[in-house]
């Protein structure tokens, strides 16, 4: 049986060639053709930074249908290389929405996640696309409808073997600004009091979810290796982190191993997560913010890419005294 791979992207809504102001046909077509030419090919894929649609998913741009979300006009893409290679379209997708920012009935812009499944190879059991996870901290509640919102996306699928696994991608918020001690420490990404609160109901929802069953988390934390919010996942939590485990994250050098970029400046923001019913295989394909490979220039952060394999369940079976005994 071959390893489960997983990909988790922040795309910045198909729009990085124009600072993420608008959506472009050219952003959606370079990622779905380079998703496509993945060998061997994804078995889950969690996007950040997707929008449903507003004037910035629009503007530019015509739709096959005027109520056509920038999900539906990515997969089309996606569709079309799977198609000209001769083989059938392996993914199905959900979109969990986040928040849509409106002037009257207008959407000037929509923030969510998506996450595509390889349905050849897995089975979605179950989803909280309809009603999504919320994270979101909101330290004054009269701005909560301005703040935007942050969600953790699950699904739930079973391999051809039979075993369930749990996949929760998110996005966490920034750093608030608004917080005495946001400007008494150097270091921000990660450092936030509101971030570690979103880490905290994160948790939460995992526990309540998953509980003891396989599970990867991934997506955008907003957070370097070493913060708070990092620690807290990786050491209160006990989530295995394989970047950790593979040397791609060395904890006294958090800068390191870059995946997204702003200017000159290069941040480890994006994480992989999971349990202990979880082995990590290899994480072959992921390179640094800014190293050559076949997502560079597409968005302002790298996908981290990786494969791993579900522990076999205990098996029990009755031993020569009646009792259970495991196999």
């Amino acid at each position: 049986m071959e390893p489960i791979r997983i990909v988790s992207y922040n795309v910045r809504y198909f729009g990085h060639v124009t600072r993420g102001l608008a959506s472009t046909r050219a952003g959606k077509r370079s990622i779905a053709r380079t998703l496509a030419s993945l060998r061997p090919l994804p078995d889950v894929v969690c996007l950040q930074e997707v929008e449903t649609s507003s004037i910035r998913s629009n503007i530019g741009r015509p739709r096959a249908r005027q109520d056509e979300t920038q999900l539906e006009s990515f997969m089309g893409f996606l569709a079309q290389n799977f198609h000209e290679a001769g083989q059938e379209m392996p993914y199905e997708a959900l979109y969990f929405r986040a928040h849509n920012y409106k002037l009257g009935e207008i959407s000037l812009y929509t923030t969510g996640l998506a996450i595509l499944v390889n349905r050849f190879t897995l089975r979605i059991e179950e989803h909280n696309a309809d009603q999504p996870y919320g994270i979101t901290y909101y330290r004054v509640a009269r701005w909560k409808d301005r703040k935007q919102s942050r969600i953790c996306a699950h699904i739930k699928v079973r391999d051809l073997q039979g075993r369930g696994l749990h996949v929760f991608n998110t996005h966490l918020s920034l750093p608030t600004p608004f917080a005495r001690e946001y400007w008494a420490i150097k270091d921000k990404m990660g450092w936030g009091f509101n971030q570690i609160q979103e880490a905290r109901r994160l948790a939460a929802f995992i526990r309540e979810r998953a509980g003891d069953e396989p599970f990867v988390v991934c997506g955008d934390f907003n957070s370097q290796p070493a913060s708070p919010v990092f620690q807290f996942l990786h050491r209160d939590v006990g989530l295995v982190a394989p970047q950790v485990e593979f040397g791609q994250v060395d904890l006294s050098r958090p800068r390191a191993f870059p995946t997204a970029g702003f200017l000159r400046l290069r941040m480890h923001l994006d994480h992989l997560f999971s349990n202990d019913k979880i082995r990590w295989t290899d994480l072959a394909g992921t390179v640094p913010y800014g190293a050559d490979g076949p997502f560079d220039g597409l968005s302002d952060h790298v996908p981290l890419i990786g494969r791993f394999e579900i522990a076999a369940p205990r098996v029990y079976g009755i031993g020569f005294d009646g009792s259970r005994k495991a196999g």
